[in-house]
């Protein structure tokens, strides 16, 4: 996105977590001392692309936790789906609660998209993986790629809808451990379910 960018919207976004998603209105921000103008209007010229610059910046942050786990590249397709899972999973909705729910409300359209734009890098990272299981005999051969990937996306985002699983009655990492257990049984063989159980019970993969 270019550094001056990222770093005019890692301002913005500190103040909307500071202060409220209605400080970053653009007539706001104009008004803003620790805001240089120039570069404000340089860049936004409406609210609209400053709403869809904070949801790019999110996304890219997200995408960096396949990043730092080498995703495509590491060796144990298992291993790594649990790390990357659990992450992405506490993270899926995660710029800050005042923020991501108001754009949700005001702005509909882009806030779509923004999920939209994040679950088709889900799955194709997912497509990623379980392609790398079945050449390991993590996974089976006979599974659909593309079915299974939407399936676990589908699960995803359940554990997020609060009329399925409200948070005061479920824990999310009781909820999100069940899930992935459960996933990796659909889709794994006999040697894929005996390394799961094994690595969780000698190494607290659950944990």
């Amino acid at each position: 996105m270019g550094e001056e960018r990222n770093s005019l919207l890692n301002t913005i976004r500190s103040i909307a977590n500071d202060q409220g998603i209605a400080a970053i209105a653009l007539d706001k921000l104009q008004s803003n001392p620790d805001i240089p103008n120039d570069l404000l209007n340089k860049h936004f010229k409406t609210d609209e692309t400053l709403v869809e610059g904070i949801l790019e910046a999110e996304r890219k942050e997200f995408e960096i936790i396949f990043v730092d786990h080498d995703f495509d590249g590491y060796y144990d397709a298992i291993d790594i789906l649990f790390t990357v899972s659990r992450e992405m999973a506490a993270k899926f909705f995660n710029l800050s609660p005042s923020v991501t729910h108001k754009y949700k409300e005001l702005y509909p359209d882009i806030y779509q998209q923004h999920i939209e734009a994040r679950i088709n890098f889900i799955f194709w990272k997912i497509q990623v993986n379980l392609q790398k299981g079945i050449s390991q005999g993590m996974y089976r051969d006979d599974v659909s790629i593309e079915l299974v990937a939407r399936r676990y996306i589908s699960r995803l985002l359940d554990l997020h809808d609060p009329n399925n699983f409200p948070p005061e009655k479920f824990s999310f990492i009781t909820l999100f451990e069940q899930m992935f257990e459960s996933f990796v049984e659909s889709i794994a063989t006999e040697k894929g379910l005996s390394y799961y159980h094994e690595k969780k019970k000698n190494a607290n993969f659950g944990n």
